[in-house]
């Protein structure tokens, strides 16, 4: 399985990981259900939200098969 990246888009993201939306939701971020959600990568969430990139990475990848 892919690897989710900072340049992963959100909606890419939703499809990869199933546990992605509980992750988001988590840190703040509920753009996953925003139009903007299929054109924006994790790292433009990230800078508008306030958030760490690395850490939600690492979670948004966490428990995902290789």
């Amino acid at each position: 399985m892919a690897k989710i990246t900072a340049d992963t888009l959100i909606a890419d993201c939703l499809e990869m990981n199933p546990n992605a939306p509980e992750i988001l939701m988590a840190a703040g971020m509920h753009c996953f259900g925003c139009a903007i959600a299929h054109e924006e990568t994790i790292e433009q969430a990230v800078a508008v939200h306030g958030q760490d990139l690395e850490t939600l990475l690492a979670k948004l990848n966490e428990g995902m098969e290789d």
